[in-house]
């Protein structure tokens, strides 16, 4: 059986009315499990996450996506999250039995339908991206919602699917596929989001901007320098936890075969070393694959030379509680792995009730 997952992110983390109307809609589909669904006020932004068989889940999605358009106003919204849109991103991602190839063969199906129905810019990104300038997702949100007016003259920023005609009201979306993304955010015991954005710079891939005497210096292709990032497959941020009296670095790691869960924590904790401040816990957002905790149990379990010789004999779940503990994914909240590891949500036959506060 062919399966994927869905990840929408909706422009909406404070009325809880809206979040869900656009869920219901979600679970009209009889063939869509409802996964998670995370709603973060200082954001401004929910992440919604639904899997299932690939028809089903793409017709939930321009489901979802239709009920945004009639709820979301982006002229109104202000948030902390990098955004373009109402519905802002929404990423298709193969779990089993299909390719990525025909993923995004159904993403850029997806854009087309949404594209003309309801008239605003659409485009595809990562794997289902048809312009190499616009395949990545910052490329495609350079200057956020606020940008487009002045993008609209650009060619080279003409939509891949749809019409300018409802940008202002609904802004642009970007759909596409790509592989599994954690996004996880690690807790620093400062409020410094400055500290944060220097750990974060060194800890992304594409690492930081060369400064002299305050001056970008550039390459003989007017291109910024840069030190290259601690982590490959990893975007980072810095920026302050509303409610909270602390800053986090906040992470999307998109390549888990490169730079592992575990791998990240610790370049930041020794980033954070360096401005005398702790990496204290973390935060996921979303789900995440069992192997990835498994891999972070193991790694701990070498690291500490008491338990080298005994790693075989910790049962799954054993495995699971090191691997919360040491990856401190019980900071903010209790971490349940029947909710948060995406091969038991799967198993539930219950579908998800409660709307989680990131």
């Amino acid at each position: 059986m062919s399966l994927i997952e869905c990840i929408p992110n909706f422009s909406e983390g404070r009325n809880i009315d809206i979040i869900r109307e656009i869920i219901s809609e979600i679970q009209k589909v009889t063939a869509v499990k409802l996964l998670g669904v995370e709603m973060g006020a200082s954001a401004n932004r929910t992440v919604v996450t639904f899997a299932g068989s690939p028809d089903a889940v793409s017709d939930a999605a321009f489901r979802a996506i239709q009920k945004a358009t009639q709820l979301i106003d982006m002229q109104e919204h202000i948030g902390t999250h990098p955004r373009i849109g109402a519905t802002d991103v929404c990423p298709l991602v193969p779990i089993s039995g299909i390719s990525l190839k025909e993923t995004a063969k159904l993403a850029r199906k997806l854009a087309e339908r949404v594209g003309d129905k309801f008239r605003f810019p659409v485009y595809c990104y990562e794997n289902s991206s048809v312009r190499s300038h616009l395949r990545k997702l910052e490329d495609v949100r350079k200057g956020e919602y606020e940008s487009l007016i002045q993008r609209i003259q650009n060619p080279d920023f003409q939509p891949d699917f749809g019409y300018w005609d409802n940008y202002k009201r609904l802004g642009a979306s970007i759909i596409g596929a790509r592989n599994f993304l954690i996004a996880y955010n690690f807790n620093l015991n400062t409020d410094s989001v400055k500290i944060a954005q220097e750990i974060a710079q060194e800890v992304r891939e594409s690492g930081k901007i060369i400064r002299k005497n305050g001056k970008i210096l550039h390459d003989k292709n007017n291109r910024p320098l840069r030190v290259q990032g601690k982590c490959k497959g990893v975007k980072a941020i810095g920026w302050k936890l509303e409610g909270y009296d602390f800053a986090q670095v906040s992470t999307n790691i998109t390549d888990i075969s490169q730079s592992p869960v575990h791998q990240v924590f610790e370049e930041i904790k020794k980033s954070a070393k360096n401005y005398d401040v702790q990496a204290t816990g973390a935060e996921l957002i979303g789900l995440i694959p069992l192997k990835v905790m498994l891999e972070a149990a193991d790694f701990y379990l070498t690291k500490h030379s008491d338990r080298k010789s005994s790693k075989s004999v910790f049962s799954e779940l054993e495995k699971i509680n090191l691997a919360v503990k040491y990856l401190g994914l019980d900071d903010l909240s209790p971490f349940h792995p029947e909710e948060k590891i995406i091969e038991y949500r799967l198993e539930e036959t219950v579908p998800l009730e409660i709307i989680r506060q990131m």
